[in-house]
């Protein structure tokens, strides 16, 4: 008899035939005639009851059946006529594959803190709030391939080991072969890397965009989606050490495009959830934030507000409200002026442009003014920015001047300032971190809880 899912069980055309299904125990309860097992296979949110005659078992064969449990059961589908579910299983045979020590298993007890949760990744995901947000992460995931293939670009895949560091920060993860206790040195006693793998100094990646920025000039629309890594020294609950992006570049696209994709690849994405991930979203809904679906459905209810920086800034000055970091042309904007954009002022997303050419990356393109550049970041209620992006500098004198005025280093990124040399054209593109938008479409408090194993400072253990 093949397996069926728990997701898929709830079918008028199964009631009345034998099943088998296997999972997990989450509850067991009854009295001396009949018991009743919750169980779950990670389909879904939703238990299926298993129900047992005490008649046709042991107490021998039913003692080892507790919570964490893992069970394989066989046994007729029937309507079913408690609360809570509408079909059930007459347990005819039960297998125990796992047994789970009531004194020892940590996810026993209902009602653990996030906290908690976290230093148990290994386990958090049987639980139903992760069970939730890691369907949902899925989901998202699914949505964002979709919907970059039927607009027709490219899934490109960027290096995740590189000699140049996109953004500039400088906070990144070295790679090396070098034995630490015996590093060759030159004749000024710097370390000599020209003898490691690579020959160069190298590091994990900050950023696929500048890789994909050759892609886009030979493709026409590429995307990457995969993972980025920052050493950033940070404890809050925006920041991980490790986390996904999602980057499109495309050809022929000015900042105007630009928008235009962003805002309709995020509603693409949280429409996706609320239709795929319904019984989920109104899990996470109910249990931790309960104006969850109304801000996801809020989203898609009106065109975002497209405002210049400089409209922004007056627009914060001008709201008599305390901040902690004060509001003046030129200062990158905080989370808490960000927010209150989005939240207080317009109660709807933000799309911000023309920021400071000073406060934004070299790459992007100079507007006419001479101060600003055609820069863009989408503002979400709850996160801040939620993606960044900007039309990119093509011409080659402009980029090698904002490149020289910065003393930026790019002897390692000729290949880059060749692009503007041969064929260059108009291009634009954003990033979007994932772990964000799985934050914003859950509904969940801290990014740590939305990547199943989190690297921060200090946490590497999963």
């Amino acid at each position: 008899m093949d397996r069926i899912k728990i997701v898929d069980i709830n079918n008028p055309e199964l009631v009345g035939s034998n099943v088998s299904v296997m999972g997990w125990v989450r509850t067991r309860r009854g009295n001396k005639n009949v018991q009743f097992i919750a169980l779950n296979d990670g389909s879904t949110i939703n238990n299926l009851q298993v129900v047992v005659d005490l008649s046709r078992f042991s107490e021998e064969e039913l003692k080892p059946i507790t919570t964490g449990a893992s069970l394989h059961v066989e046994g007729t589908l029937v309507a079913s006529q408690g609360k809570g579910q509408s079909v059930e299983v007459q347990a005819e045979k039960i297998h125990v594959f796992g047994t789970a020590d009531p004194e020892q298993y940590p996810m026993q007890k209902k009602g653990h803190t996030l906290e908690f949760l976290r230093e148990k990744a290994h386990l958090r995901m049987r639980t139903n709030t992760f069970g939730a947000v890691f369907r949902i992460r899925h989901h998202l995931a699914f949505a964002i391939h979709q919907f970059f293939n039927d607009r027709g670009f490219f899934y490109l895949n960027t290096p995740l080991i590189t000699a140049s560091d996109a953004e500039g920060a400088g906070d990144m993860f070295q790679v090396t072969t070098l034995n630490p206790e015996d590093l060759p040195r030159d004749e000024q006693g710097r370390v000599d890397y020209s003898q490691d793998f690579f020959g160069k100094h190298t590091s994990l990646t900050v950023s696929g965009q500048l890789e994909g920025e050759l892609g886009a000039t030979a493709l026409g629309a590429i995307y990457t989606f995969g993972p980025t890594f920052r050493a950033e020294n940070s404890n809050t609950p925006r920041h991980l050490a490790e986390f996904w992006m999602i980057e499109p570049e495309v050809a022929f696209f000015d900042i105007h495009d630009n928008m235009d994709l962003a805002e309709e690849f995020i509603k693409y994405c949280v429409r996706y959830a609320l239709d795929h991930c319904k019984d989920d979203i109104e899990f996470l809904n109910k249990m931790y934030d309960n104006t969850l679906i109304e801000r996801l459905q809020g989203v898609l209810q009106q065109p975002f507000v497209r405002l210049g920086y400089t409209e922004g800034i007056e627009i914060l000055k001008a709201s008599g409200h305390k901040f902690e970091f004060p509001v003046e042309w030129g200062v990158d904007l905080q989370s808490e002026h960000e927010r209150y954009l989005v939240e207080q002022h317009f109660k709807r997303p933000v799309i911000l442009t023309d920021y400071p050419r000073d406060i934004k990356a070299f790459y992007m393109k100079q507007n006419e003014d001479g101060k600003t550049v055609r820069a863009m970041d989408v503002l979400f209620p709850q996160i801040g920015e939620i993606i960044g992006g900007s039309e990119r500098e093509e011409d080659y004198d402009k980029l090698m001047s904002e490149i020289e005025r910065r003393h930026i280093p790019m002897k390692d990124m000729w290949w880059y300032l060749e692009t503007r040399k041969f064929g260059t054209v108009p291009h634009s593109g954003f990033g979007l971190g994932f772990e964000r938008l799985v934050l914003f479409v859950t509904g969940m408090s801290n990014i740590r809880d939305v990547i199943p194993f989190p690297r921060t400072p200090g946490n590497a253990e999963f």
